[in-house]
Parts: C-alpha cells; structure tokens; sequence
C-alpha cells in the first residue's frame, strides 16, 4: 500500500475553496499515492465527490486525517484538527502565522512538518507554485465585480438616442497582482482607470493595461524602490504631497480598490473618513486588506458598509472564497507542484530535501519544534502572544498587496533564497 493523501473539508464557514481539483487528484494517484477527500469537499467550489472518486480518490470522513502522510488544505488546522494527525505528517496549507505564534507552536507540539505556502519563494522555478499570486489575481477580478454589483450605474460609456451614459471612474491603489487584475477587470468592463503606488517600477505596467498612473513624481519618488523591489518609507513631506493629490483624486471617483497589504502588519490607512465623505452618493470603495484592519477608515470585516453620504464601503472577507470554484483549481495545482519536488519516483514516496531552498523557505514546523527562522526566535524568546516580525515594507506608506508575491525579508540569520526582479515576475502574474 503507498502512502496517503488527504483532503479535508475546510471548517471556517466563509472559506469555500478545497486544496484539490480532479486533476490533481488524478496526479497525486499517478504517483502512487492513496488519495483520500472528505465527502463534500469540494462541493461550494463546484466539485462533487463522485469527480474525485472518478480522479482516483476515496471519499472518506474526519477520520482518515489520523493515517494520511500529506494532508492538503486551504487553512491552517484548528487544535482539533491537529489531534486527528499523526506524528510526521507533512501539511501543506497556507499558514497565516504572523500574530498567531500560539497556532505556530501548537502544530510544532503535535509534530507535524507544516509548510506555510504563502512564504513560496518568487524564483523562477517556485511561479507555479506561489498561492499568493494565484489567489490575488482572482481577488483583484472579483474586488471589480463586487464593486460593480454596488454601484447602481453602468461600468462602461453608453450612447443611446435617448442619450450618453458616462464611463465610471475606477481607482486602484497599490499595483501588486490585484491591483494589476483589478485594473485589467475594470478597463475590460469599460471604465476609466487610474492607479497609485509608490513604486516607480510599476507606472510602465499601469499604462500598459490602458490606464493612467498618479503619483507625486520628484526625485525622492524616482528612489523609492529597493533593489528587492520593495517600497521604501517615503519622507513626511513626500507623504503630505501625495495625500493631497489623493484625496483631491479620490473626491472625482465612482469606485475605489484599495490592495496594499503587508505580511506581519496592520494594513496602512490609505482612505481616511474625510476623503471618504467627500465622495459622491452612490460612490464605492472596495477594501481588499480588512481581515488586517483594513485600508479605509470606516471598513467592517464582512460587511458592506454604508456612511452617512451614501457611499458603500465593502469589506468582504476572503475574496479568492468568494470565487471558489476557479480559486481552487489554481490553488490544487500551487500545492501538488510543491508537493511533487518533494516526492521520490523511485520509490513513490515522501522524501523531504530540507536542504531544498522551497523547503527551507516555506517549512514552519519540524519533528517537534518551530524551524522558520522568523519564527523559530519568537518561540525561543519571546513572551507567549508576540512574536518577532522580519523587516517588511513600513505600513505607513502605501505599498503593493500581498499578492504581488512579496514575502517580507528574512531576518539577517535567516537562509532565504534570492529573489528574482521583482518588476518582471509582478507584470507576468498581475497580467495573467
């Protein structure tokens, strides 16, 4: 009997993705594995079960967790599901330890390998694997959509013989993979489009996609770039100026998309409340960081909020969920590729290459301890509750989101692979 696969059904009620499609299934079986999904599955992301008895799998219960080798899932596991695992078991998820160091040190206690996707490195040989991308992408697609289901106008110009419906004014702040998505979306659908950020790099990639790019640009915004391709905290004049051309920008606007987003940190205020009331009745502002805190002053973690002016700030949670049934087909094929450098042929089995740059990148958790290095401090020598954050873009300023792919950088002790131009793996995944 070869080793077993399995896939869960995620628990949180407003996370409708599952960690593998048919096809996946099918591979995972081509390898030799024993693939077991958990009846209904994939059922809010359009996948019965009979699809993946067809691809090879078992449809099983909860308790097979206790003899799978890799459990695949979308989530981190809750202390109850990591009591259902066995020693040894690699899991596969997409982790979100920053903050959560309790959850981190509980999957260290039940001995699991946990491997956080979101820390995929941005290397030529990782792209097929990277979560963030594929799930930002689908983010910054549905951010529009949502966006156009509120707005109780037309996206696009009209002229009619009873006369001309104007074009809507979309804006994109931060230019990452969503903001890429969402900016493709809106001019597909017939808006007119700008987009801020911070990073020089990315106004060739705004203009390219038909839009028109905003920002202060001096010789403080021409540096603002590091050479890893991350934002650098601009200065508090530079700060004043671009708020001023934003806030006079955001005034003219039908519909907001705010994006930025930083790993280990509270979203940046980008949108305050006096920016927000000077918006027009009916306007929209669409904020894709509220699980963080949020970008907009005023938004409500799964809520769709209307202010006194008549403007809608939507604060959905997890974006990718809302569009599942595509989300998790990207999402199976980010796992099993990482999953399949992490197989031997010969004998179709597991066999781990800790010294493996993903597997250095990406593993948490290690036969009983926290291994990350970000992480692995913090348990050491921090009080229960903190943690150590690794140098990451300053939330003050407004930056790319975190499906641009940008992981924060690694402490000075840490082995992280070098990353590529972070211009050219942003336009080739924001414009998929």
């Amino acid at each position: 009997m070869g080793q077993t696969v399995f896939i869960p059904r995620e628990l949180d009620p407003n996370e409708g993705r599952v960690a593998a499609s048919p096809d996946t299934v099918k591979r995972l079986a081509g390898l030799g594995f024993d693939v077991v999904v958990e009846a209904g599955a994939g059922l809010l992301s359009r996948i019965p079960d009979d699809e993946f008895a067809k691809a090879g799998a078992v449809i099983g219960k909860v308790a097979d967790a206790a003899k799978a080798d890799v459990v695949l899932k979308v989530r981190r596991p809750t202390e109850a599901e990591l009591k259902g695992y066995k020693k040894g078991a690699a899991v596969l998820a997409t982790m979100d330890p920053y903050g959560n160091d309790a959850a981190v040190a509980a999957m260290a206690q039940a001995g699991i390998t946990a491997f956080s996707m979101e820390f995929m490195p941005r290397i030529t040989r990782a792209q097929v694997m990277d979560v963030l991308s594929s799930q930002a992408n689908l983010a910054g697609y549905q951010a529009v959509i949502d966006a156009a289901s509120e707005y109780d106008r037309a996206l696009p110009m009209m002229m009619t013989a009873a006369g001309t419906v104007p074009a809507a004014k979309v804006f994109v702040m931060g230019v990452g993979v969503a903001g890429l998505q969402a900016i493709a979306t809106a001019r597909r659908l017939g808006a007119v489009v700008t987009a801020t950020d911070v990073r020089p790099a990315v106004k060739e990639q705004v203009q390219s996609l038909g839009a028109k790019f905003l920002a202060v640009e001096d010789e403080e915004f021409k540096a603002a770039e590091t050479a890893g391709g991350y934002a650098k905290e601009m200065s508090k004049e530079y700060q004043a100026k671009q708020a001023a051309l934003t806030a006079e920008h955001i005034a003219k606007q039908d519909i907001v998309i705010t994006t930025a987003l930083i790993p280990g940190r509270p979203a940046p205020k980008l949108v305050s409340a006096a920016m927000v009331a000077s918006m027009k009745p009916g306007s929209v502002l669409v904020d894709l960081a509220v699980e963080r805190g949020g970008n907009v002053e005023g938004a409500e973690a799964g809520k769709v909020v209307t202010t006194a002016n008549g403007v809608k700030i939507v604060g959905h949670l997890n974006m990718p969920g809302r569009i599942a049934a595509s989300a998790s087909l990207l999402y199976a094929k980010n796992l099993f590729a990482f999953l399949e450098t992490m197989i031997d042929k010969a004998s179709k089995s597991l066999a781990i290459n800790r010294d493996d740059e993903l597997v250095k990148a990406t593993m948490l958790t290690d036969a009983g301890k926290v291994v990350h290095p970000a992480f692995a401090k913090a348990a050491e020598e921090q009080p229960k509750g903190q943690h150590v954050e690794p140098a990451a873009i300053p939330a003050k300023t407004m930056v790319a989101d975190a499906g641009s792919g940008k992981k924060p950088a690694a402490p000075k002790n840490a082995a992280a692979p070098k990353r590529t131009a972070a211009k050219k793996s942003t336009k080739n995944e924001g414009t998929a």
